[in-house]
């Protein structure tokens, strides 16, 4: 599987995570969401250098020129609710993109204990397209396998573009592990060495849903 990690070289995506962490900013909620936003729509041009293109004919006022257009059929998947700001940053890149979203949450047997579940999924069908799965926070990386199994119910992508914000070094593996190595490629702003006991990544930022959109009883 390859991974690209933002941070090992120092861009605006460096500038964003900055803010998205700091916590006398995350106060501002239409900034944190706006920085998810912002980091999604750099990740989206990059992941646009990997894709197919065609070449066509487009008629100018003047004359013809030669242009390049996407080949690929992209599918925007996105992880309920922290994932819905990252996900518009690439909706506002790859604008004629068809979309997923799946729900996934934590259920917790005891304090410290959990399993994930999938609760809804809306798909379009996956067979040969290009996949972009998106959510800000890679803790474990149980919920985006969860996520990207229940979409195979939807076919079988060509390829998988998993996009992350932060993500945890034993998220990383668990996703080298359990995605197909020859067809997927990690993109995530930062790699955090830990987590904690209730599996959030430390230093990571918090709750990227809280803070996206307030505290949930």
């Amino acid at each position: 599987m390859k991974i690209v990690n933002f941070a090992d070289t120092p861009s605006l995506v460096s500038q964003y995570m900055s803010e998205l962490r700091d916590v006398n900013i995350q106060t501002d909620m239409l900034r944190f969401r706006r920085n998810l936003e912002r980091i999604g729509e750099i990740m989206a041009y990059e992941i646009s250098k990997t894709v197919g293109y065609r070449e066509v004919d487009v008629t100018t006022p003047l004359a013809t020129a030669s242009c390049q257009r996407i080949n690929d059929s992209i599918v925007l998947g996105t992880i309920f609710r922290a994932g819905v700001p990252f996900h518009q940053g690439f909706l506002n890149f790859f604008d004629q993109a068809q979309n997923a979203f799946v729900s996934a949450y934590r259920k917790y047997k005891e304090k410290e204990n959990f399993d994930v579940f999938i609760e809804y999924l809306a798909s379009p069908n996956l067979d040969g397209k290009t996949l972009i799965l998106a959510d800000p926070m890679l803790a474990t990386g149980a919920s985006m396998e969860l996520s990207y199994r229940a979409l195979l119910t939807k076919g079988t992508p060509a390829r998988i573009h998993v996009a992350s914000v932060i993500a945890s070094q034993m998220a990383v593996d668990y996703v080298a592990e359990h995605f197909p190595a020859d067809k997927t490629t990690l993109w995530v702003g930062a790699i955090d060495e830990e987590i904690n006991s209730h599996s959030y990544i430390v230093p990571g930022l918090g709750d990227a849903g809280d803070l996206a959109y307030g505290i949930k009883e």
